[in-house]
C-alpha cells in the first residue's frame, strides 16, 4: 500500500493568487485545519487556518509562503510513512507529490485510519495474543510455527518497543481462530511472555495500556 493509493481528490486547493478570504470560505465549508497551496512551481505547502484568521481578508497567500507548512509526502512512500507524518505532525490532510513537486492530492486523516483498520483486519472475528520478547529473541517464524502448528494463520502482527525499554518488544498478533486455548498453551510450552489474550473462551485477560496507546494512534 502506497501513499498515491490513498489519494482523496475532495480537498480543495489554494494557489498563490488567491486571498485569505477564499481561504477563510474553504476552511469553513471543507472543516479543514490546513489546505494545500499550489504554484506555478507545483506544491508551495500547507495553510493553517490560524494563519489565515490571524491575516486581514484582502492578504494574498502569495505573501505568506514563508510561514506554510512543507509536510508532503512522495507518491510511491508506503502507508507506513504517511503514518509517522500524522503521528508527529498535528495535521489533518497530507499532501502527496511526484518527483517533480506536483501536487497529485491529498491522503485524510480518517482515510488513513480506516485503511489501516482494514491493513490490521480489525474487523475480522478472531483472536488476540499480546507478547513480551527481548529483542535478540523474537523470531516471526518461530512464532507463526507455534500458531501454524495448531491448524491457525496470523492474521496481522504488530511489533511495538515497550516504553522504557527499547531492548523489549510487545508483539501483538491476530490469529483466524476464536479459541486460542491450545495455542497459548504452547506458548507457555515454549516460555514466552504472554501479557495479555482475547479469545472465546477468555474474554478479556487485561489488555494493558500500550495497546490501548496503540489503538488511540491509530483513531487520530
Amino acid at each position: 500500500m502506497i501513499a498515491s493509493e490513498l489519494i482523496q481528490s475532495q480537498v480543495p486547493v489554494l494557489r498563490l493568487s488567491d486571498t485569505i478570504k477564499t481561504a477563510l470560505n474553504y476552511f469553513e465549508e471543507y472543516k479543514l485545519l490546513q489546505i494545500p497551496v499550489i504554484g506555478p512551481k507545483g506544491y508551495m505547502g500547507l495553510l493553517e487556518e490560524e494563519i489565515a484568521l490571524s491575516n486581514t481578508e484582502n492578504k494574498e497567500l502569495n505573501d505568506l509562503q514563508n510561514v506554510l507548512l512543507k509536510h508532503k509526502i512522495q507518491d510511491e512512500e508506503h502507508l507506513y510513512s504517511a503514518l509517522t507524518y500524522f503521528l508527529k505532525s498535528n495535521l489533518c490532510i497530507l499532501p502527496v507529490i511526484d518527483v517533480n513537486q506536483k501536487y497529485l492530492g491529498c491522503i485524510t486523516a480518517t482515510d488513513l485510519f480506516k485503511k489501516t483498520c482494514e491493513w490490521l483486519s480489525v474487523d475480522n472475528l478472531a483472536g488476540l495474543l499480546h507478547l513480551e520478547i527481548e529483542q535478540q529473541n523474537y523470531s516471526l517464524v518461530q512464532i507463526a510455527q507455534i500458531v501454524e502448528s495448531s491448524d491457525a494463520k496470523i492474521i496481522s502482527c504488530v511489533c511495538i518497543p515497550k516504553k522504557n525499554e527499547p531492548s523489549v518488544l510487545e508483539v501483538i498478533i491476530k490469529i483466524n481462530r476464536e479459541e486460542l486455548s491450545s495455542i497459548i498453551q504452547t506458548f507457555e510450552r515454549y516460555e514466552y511472555k504472554i501479557i495479555a489474550t482475547f479469545h472465546k473462551n477468555i474474554h478479556q485477560k487485561g489488555l494493558d495500556d500500550r495497546f490501548d496507546s496503540f489503538i488511540r494512534y491509530l483513531n487520530i
